[in-house]
C-alpha cells in the first residue's frame, strides 16, 4: 500500500513560529526542551494562563532563551501546536503501516485511535484547540487543520480501497473529522483517559455518517 506508506511525509519540518532556526544539535535540543516545558505548563494551567516566564522556569532556562526562539507566548503556543499536529500525523502513519487495514473504515479508524492515544500520552496535546478561536480571523487557510488530514486520508481511501475520490470525498471526510474532533475533545475534558462513552459514540457517528455515502464496506 504505497499511499499508506507515504502518509504524512510532507507534514514534517521546522515549526513556522520559531524565531531562530535551530541548526545545531544543542539548539534543537534546547528548543525541544522549551516545548516540553510549555506542554507541561499547558496541562497544569491551560493555554489561557501560560506565560513565557512559566515556560522559562519549567525549562530551567532564562527568559532571554525563550525570546531567542519565540517572540511572545502566542508564538510558544503556536510552536507547541505545530509539534502536536506533526506528532499526530506521524502516529496516524505508524498506525496505518502497523495495522495494514483491510477496509476503508479500518483506515479511518486508525486516525481516531491515534487521536485518542495521543490525548492520553502526549503532554500538552490539548493545545490543538488553541487556534480554534483564531480560525475565523485568519485570512489564509491553516494547513494544520482538518483539511490536510481529510486530503491525505481521501487519497488513501481512493487509491487503496476504491472509493470515488475528488472534492466530495474530501468534504465528507472533513465533516467527519470535525465531528470527531469535537466529540473526542469532549471525551477528555474532565477525564485524562477519556470518557469511553464519547469515544465509542464518536466511532459510531463517524462510521454511520461515512457509510451513508460510501456503502457498508466499512463492516
Amino acid at each position: 500500500m504505497a499511499r499508506i506508506d507515504q502518509f504524512g511525509e510532507d507534514s514534517l519540518g521546522q515549526g513556522r513560529q520559531v524565531r531562530t532556526e535551530p541548526i545545531q544539535q544543542r539548539s534543537a535540543a534546547r528548543l525541544s526542551g522549551l516545548l516540553d516545558a510549555a506542554a507541561a505548563v499547558v496541562d497544569e494551567v491551560g493555554f489561557d494562563r501560560i506565560t513565557t516566564a512559566m515556560v522559562a522556569e519549567r525549562a530551567g532556562a532564562s527568559i532571554g532563551t525563550v525570546y531567542r526562539y519565540y517572540p511572545d507566548r502566542v508564538a510558544v503556543l503556536e510552536g507547541l501546536r505545530e509539534r502536536a499536529v506533526q506528532r499526530f500525523r506521524q502516529r496516524v502513519a505508524e498506525n496505518l503501516q502497523t495495522a495494514k487495514p483491510d477496509t476503508w473504515w479500518e483506515a479511518v479508524d486508525c486516525g481516531i485511535t491515534a487521536f485518542v492515544d495521543l490525548y492520553r500520552d502526549e503532554p500538552g496535546f490539548r493545545i490543538l484547540h488553541f487556534a480554534d478561536r483564531e480560525r475565523a480571523q485568519s485570512s489564509t487557510p491553516d494547513q494544520l487543520d482538518s483539511g490536510f488530514f481529510a486530503h491525505q486520508i481521501a487519497g488513501i481511501l481512493s487509491q487503496e480501497f476504491g472509493l470515488a475520490g475528488g472534492p466530495d470525498l474530501v468534504f465528507h471526510l472533513e465533516v467527519a473529522v470535525e465531528m470527531a474532533d469535537s466529540l473526542l475533545s469532549r471525551a477528555f475534558t474532565w477525564n485524562s483517559q477519556g470518557d469511553e462513552r464519547f469515544i465509542s459514540e464518536c466511532r459510531r457517528i463517524m462510521h454511520d455518517y461515512l457509510v451513508g455515502y460510501y456503502g457498508p464496506a466499512a463492516g
